[in-house]
C-alpha cells in the first residue's frame, strides 16, 4: 500500500491584507497611554497618522470620541448638579 501525504502550507495573510498588531505591541500602546498628557497626545497621533496600522488607527479614534463623550456628560451633570446647589442655597 502507497501513503498518501499532504502538504499544507503554512498559514500566511493573503496579498493586500495587513498582519495583526501582536500582544506586546498592544501591551507598550496601552503602558503608553497610561502616562498622563503623553498617551493623550499620542492617541491624536496614532489616531491621524499615516504610519499607523489600521485596527490601532481605530481603536485611537475610538478612544478619543469616548473621552469626548464623558467630557460631555461631566459637563453636563456639573452644569446641572451646580444649578441644583445654586438654588438649593448651598
Amino acid at each position: 500500500m502507497s501513503e498518501v501525504t499532504e502538504t499544507v502550507p503554512p498559514k500566511t495573510p493573503p496579498t493586500g491584507q495587513i498582519a495583526p498588531i501582536s500582544v506586546g505591541d498592544w501591551f507598550i500602546t496601552l503602558i503608553i497611554t497610561a502616562i498622563p498628557l503623553v498617551g493623550f497626545i499620542m492617541l491624536f497621533v496614532w489616531g491621524f497618522g499615516s504610519s499607523t496600522h489600521p485596527s490601532k488607527a481605530n481603536w485611537a479614534k475610538a478612544t478619543l470620541l469616548l473621552f469626548v463623550v464623558a467630557f460631555g456628560l461631566f459637563f453636563m451633570m456639573s452644569i446641572i448638579f451646580g444649578f441644583a446647589m445654586m438654588s438649593s442655597g448651598y
